[in-house]
């Protein structure tokens, strides 16, 4: 594995003047004092060009760090939002000013609607979103990415976008799932993972039924627990959490 090179290129997007500037003139310097952030892979990210990135979630706080890994691999990094964040003063403005994508809470064909919408939106302005394919915290024990939803796998296919895989771990340390921030000791070890993209082409031209589309899900979400595995240096569980297995509800959901 191979830390983050300062020599990479930095996309268009990065280097072209942006709110985003502004926010990383802020926020970078203060995950800094509490954090280390070591990315690898940041070579496997696209310079130019629509993505879609899939990272695992288990801490309130993770955005924070796969935002700062995908500033420092040199894109301009944009996520999924659920929709009424849009309406929040402040809030709403800087999720619009930097692209964000909103989510709404919507019938299937709505939501199938919405999706084709996204990905013709990302593959026209060559613009990337980080997808949680989880929806939310994972309900795994262990922390281990549980079972996937469709989203992010749709929103590559429609627009045949690729889809990378990213896994980062450490983040429990500074806010535990469903827990306190802990800021002392300050400067802990966080560790993310940027993988080769999955490969969906036995699915792109086929069928998008529900058993195709779970199977490309699993796809992506093992080839996050094995890059997660990498980082823990444990084996990844076999089988994904499956929180309705376990009588567990799944809130806070920003993918279907």
């Amino acid at each position: 594995m191979t830390p983050v090179s300062r020599s990479l290129r930095a996309s268009e997007e990065k280097t072209r003047p942006s709110v985003f500037w502004v926010l990383a003139a802020v926020v970078v310097p203060i995950i800094g004092i509490f954090t280390r952030v070591r990315v690898i892979g940041a070579e496997k990210l696209p310079r130019e060009g629509a993505y879609v990135l899939a990272p695992n979630h288990h801490s309130e706080i993770d955005p924070l760090i796969v935002a700062l890994a995908v500033w420092r691999a040199g894109r301009a990094p944009r996520f999924m939002a659920k929709e009424s964040l849009f309406k929040v003063p402040v809030l709403g403005w800087a999720l619009r000013a930097t692209g964000m994508v909103p989510v709404a809470r919507a019938t299937t064909a709505a939501a199938a609607r919405q999706t084709i919408a996204t990905s013709r939106e990302l593959v026209q302005h060559g613009r990337g979103v980080i997808v949680y394919p989880e929806g939310t915290l994972t309900r795994d024990p262990d922390l281990w990415p549980m079972r996937g939803k469709s989203g992010a796998v749709r929103l590559a296919m429609i627009g045949d976008i690729p889809l990378i895989p990213m896994a980062q771990w450490g983040a429990q340390e500074l806010l535990p799932r469903y827990g306190k921030l802990s800021l002392w000791p300050l400067r802990k070890r966080m560790t993310v993972v940027i993988g080769d993209a999955v490969d969906l082409s036995a699915y792109r031209s086929a069928p998008k039924t529900p058993a195709a589309l779970a199977e490309a899900t699993t796809l992506v979400m093992d080839a996050i627990a094995e890059l997660l595995s990498g980082i823990r240096g444990i084996p990844a569980p076999k089988e994904r959490w499956d929180p309705a297995a376990h009588g567990q509800k799944e809130t806070g959901r920003l993918d279907s």
